[in-house]
């Protein structure tokens, strides 16, 4: 038997070692709690994962961090990361669109443009002649929730949404804009455009806001050695502090005890505990919840993953011509293979200095539905990417090394209705003291939405609701971060 909690000092467990569950770990520590982190797999992480290629370090997942949001950027300072923490070395993206790498439109609003003259080049005349349609349009009742893509496309036209929001929002959730909630996904314009006649003004109205704002600095930063390495940075520092975190754990049972504590079992180990944090993706959840929090259980076993590929390919740096900026995003419209290639060594400073003789480019493949590609084998994916690469870059070397990281089941879908979900699912949970969730599946996929959720839920073992509460009302708007995320 192991962290009973009655032999002194208020025991916590986290069931999951992705950056979610780590950061609530982080919490729990400063709330003063002795804490046991309990992953399934053999590594800690999650999506964020380091790895290499012809000898370079690379990230395998997840590649930069928002850093407008405090969350990642100050877990990664708390844990020693302060001096390895450095912005794109350029920023400047592009669309593969209507034949052409074309540059990366600005002032929008995840792809919805405040004027017509934004996306000029990007869209066709006809297209941009409807978007300044959308002042004689009476107004739209948005209601509780709608996708994005039908309210855009309403007001501005279907080109809009095919051309610049979908390849924008497919890169952070690998879904369909046409699915996807407004008022999660894009809390902010949501907001707006309940408030505002016209989409126009909504978008006008948000970047006037962010403009006031006035943040400084890069708006995404990256990890020297890659963002893989904050989990472990994270977790060396847990370590540190006495935290035991045990790999190859996966809990297979969650119960509530005659004294309102937990009994957890993972690997054969029996666990008590004062309070748990639940911070696995929502299938892992509904599974631990079913026996105590069906409801909670039923909610979350309907919320929808899609699955991705990263094809990452090293070339020899005098043989690999490639345009200028940090990559591009490719419109689903444009029936490529590819969805995004990412620039790896020209947008990471620190991947071109390790590797002067290197040029590493990631691409991805995968969309919510999209299975049949990712049935491929891995020398395929190889070889569309090739070809893909070839066609909008002219790039035709061999590359001296290639690899596929697959994410089946990586990214949770936010279809309209998803805050009304996410709310449910924590009412259910609110009878059961010492018990909360967190993670991406919740409150925005990025990963200071992930540890802002981790935060809110360690709070909220504590009592204290305000943070969780913020959240449900409020989700953390995951934006793109360059091409090939």
């Amino acid at each position: 038997m192991s962290g009973s909690h009655t032999d002194g000092g208020r025991h916590a467990v986290v069931v999951g070692a992705g950056i979610a569950g780590l950061a609530a770990a982080h919490r729990l520590l400063e709330h003063g709690a002795r804490v046991t982190v309990l992953e399934a797999s053999d590594r800690v992480g999650g999506k964020l994962l380091p790895g290499e290629i012809a000898g370079a370090r690379v990230d395998l997942g997840a590649e930069s961090l928002l850093a407008r949001r405090p969350e990642a950027v100050g877990l990664a300072r708390a844990v020693g990361l302060a001096d390895r923490l450095q912005p794109p070395a350029t920023a400047s993206a592009a669309l593969w669109t209507r034949g052409a790498l074309r540059p990366m439109p600005k002032g929008h609003v995840m792809g919805v443009p405040g004027t017509a003259a934004a996306l000029a080049g990007v869209l066709s005349d006809e297209g941009l002649a409807r978007i300044g349609r959308d002042a004689e349009l009476p107004p739209t009742e948005i209601g509780d929730d709608v996708a994005i893509g039908e309210h855009v496309a309403a007001r501005f036209g279907r080109e809009v949404v095919d051309r610049l929001v979908e390849p924008l929002l497919g890169g952070v959730y690998a879904g369909d804009a046409y699915r996807i909630s407004m008022r999660s996904a894009v809390p902010q314009l949501f907001e707006a455009a309940r408030a505002h006649a016209t989409l126009t003004e909504a978008v006008r109205a948000v970047q006037a806001r962010t403009a006031a704002a006035q943040q400084a600095g890069p708006v995404f930063t990256g990890v020297a050695g890659g963002v893989g390495t904050l989990p472990l940075a994270v977790a060396d520092s847990l370590r540190s502090r006495g935290v035991r975190i045990l790999t190859g754990a996966p809990v297979t049972e969650l119960r509530r005890e005659a004294d309102d504590g937990w009994r957890l079992v993972a690997g054969g180990e029996v666990l008590h505990a004062d309070a748990v944090v639940v911070a696995v993706p929502a299938p892992a959840a509904a599974h631990l919840l079913r026996a105590e929090a069906p409801d909670a259980a039923a909610e979350l076993s309907a919320v929808e993953y899609a699955s991705m590929a990263l094809i990452t390919l090293a070339y020899r740096r005098d043989e690999a011509r490639l345009p200028e900026g940090s990559g591009f995003l490719v419109p689903p419209v444009e029936g490529r293979s590819i969805k995004a290639s990412t620039f790896a060594s020209r947008k990471w400073g620190w991947i071109a200095e390790e590797n002067p003789d290197l040029a590493v480019v990631r691409t991805s493949v995968g969309r919510h539905g999209e299975t049949e590609i990712l049935h491929r084998d891995d020398d395929e994916l190889v070889e569309l990417s090739r070809h893909d690469l070839k066609a909008a870059t002219g790039l035709d070397a061999a590359p001296v090394a290639a690899r596929v990281t697959r994410w089946d089941d990586g990214l949770p879908q936010y279809p309209v209705g998803h805050h009304a979900r996410v709310a449910r699912v924590r009412a259910h949970l609110s009878g059961l003291s010492g018990l909360a969730v967190c993670g991406a599946a919740y409150d925005g996929v990025g990963v200071p939405a992930c540890i802002a959720s981790a935060y809110a839920a360690a709070d909220q073992i504590q009592g204290d609701l305000r943070a969780v509460q913020q959240l449900t009302a409020h989700p953390v708007q995951s934006l793109h971060g360059g091409a090939g995320e």
